[in-house]
């Protein structure tokens, strides 16, 4: 997805930023990335903003219409546990904290950088009428994965994380009790429950190669002058990166190495059918969040084949995964499971029925009436590919109104 968003770049200039004086908003709005992207904080989003793609810099389109939007910026390859923590500590305005536990387990350092200003620099705090200010998280594809994780731990917390560390030195992330600082969840063709493009790529051994190589540039780059300038990989945990303006001292090999030796702590893990399966049995959904997904299909039908293939509408540079997500069913020699028929519908990237909600939580169609906390509503698909949903040669009339109405409808959500 960055590289076709990369190509489209050319000419694409981002507009004069509007200040908020009166936002609609009590809650502001916190957009977060999927794999290979990039925020607001990232140099590259002068060129072509992530969100809004080819239809125009999207957050400054929602807050010339007084909504207070943020786009985060995260490790473009990094695992949901660590995405979540830097998220956290993004907001919140914080040292990132991996936690003890977990660094411990995949062999990494346990803190990242610091963020002295924070996105939200009140949340969690409560006002002079005694309300606590509260976020809405939003996220496309990898990025609504994080966001359920952020969500969890701030539910749940870490019991691993509160076993280990001293109440003096452990995040406030992982002390759980702090459901009440998100007003609601949306994920925007995010693979729940992972993508059958996985099998394709896994058959011919692609996902490891991908993996390593990924890993040798993010070695390289991040360790030179453009890094958190053009993109910022978020990956100094491993020393594979740099944190801007400082210099590193772990060798390029060795962090490599630790790197592959800790494949369970990546994108390439998380996004598997194996990894999304241990993702959904540890997060938990939250009874004090509004949940929503918005799914997206890019297919159409051939009821004779009992296949879907691509529209003419789809991007050409992922048509091909269209059509191979959209032909075959078969079922997953490990655990059994059989994609069939109702799987084939996809957005070139996700299929459709994975987007929709994760298999082991509750979920229910939206209804504009009876929205509730603690489930998944989950809104009618949209036609429409993976790039479709961020505005990458999309219309930007229906891109930005896709947006607008998401937004006033979250806005809108009671206490």
């Amino acid at each position: 997805m960055a590289f076709v968003m990369l190509i489209s770049a050319c000419g694409i200039g981002a507009s004069a930023q509007s200040n908020i004086s009166k936002p609609k908003n009590d809650a502001p709005f916190v957009f977060v990335h999927g794999l290979n992207g990039w925020g607001d904080a990232d140099g590259i989003n002068k060129i072509v903003s992530y969100w809004g793609a080819t239809t125009g810099n999207l957050m400054q389109y929602l807050q010339r219409e007084g909504y207070e939007c943020y786009a985060a910026s995260l490790g473009p390859i990094n695992s949901v546990w660590d995405r979540a923590c830097d998220l956290y500590a993004q907001i919140i305005g914080a040292t990132v904290d991996y936690g003890e536990a977990h660094s411990k387990e995949f062999n990494h350092a346990r803190y990242g950088r610091t963020y002295h200003n924070a996105l939200v620099p009140d949340w969690g705090k409560l006002d002079e009428a005694g309300k606590i200010k509260q976020v809405h998280l939003i996220g496309h594809s990898y990025g609504g994965a994080t966001v359920r994780m952020l969500v969890h731990l701030l539910t749940e917390g870490s019991a691993e994380e509160r076993a280990v560390t001293p109440s003096d030195k452990i995040s406030g992330l992982f002390t759980g009790g702090k459901s009440d600082w998100v007003k609601s969840t949306t994920a925007i063709c995010t693979p729940h429950n992972s993508s059958t493009m996985y099998y394709p790529l896994g058959a011919f051994g692609m996902v490891d190669v991908i993996a390593f190589m990924s890993y040798v540039f993010i070695g390289i780059a991040g360790r030179g002058p453009l890094n958190g300038k053009l993109i910022d990989f978020h990956m100094e945990q491993y020393g594979l990166s740099e944190v801007p303006g400082s210099k590193g001292t772990t060798g390029l090999f060795k962090a490599i190495r630790n790197t592959l030796a800790s494949e369970e702590d990546s994108c390439a893990h998380d996004l598997t059918p194996e990894g999304a399966r241990k993702l959904n049995e540890v997060i938990e959904i939250s009874e004090d969040v509004y949940y929503f997904s918005y799914p997206f299909s890019t297919t159409k039908p051939v009821p004779v084949l009992g296949i879907e293939i691509p529209t003419l509408k789809t991007n050409p540079i992922i048509s091909l995964m269209a059509l191979m997500m959209g032909t075959v069913k078969f079922k997953d020699p490990d655990t059994g499971f059989v994609y069939d028929k109702e799987w084939l519908a996809n957005d070139a990237l996700v299929n459709t029925e994975s987007s929709k909600y994760p298999l082991d939580e509750p979920f229910t169609e939206f209804n504009p009436q009876s929205i509730n906390k603690g489930v998944w509503n989950v809104m009618p698909v949209t036609e429409g590919d993976h790039g479709d949903a961020i505005g990458l040669f999309a219309d930007k009339t229906q891109t930005r109104e896709f947006y607008l109405e998401m937004c006033e409808m979250l806005n809108e959500l009671p206490a």
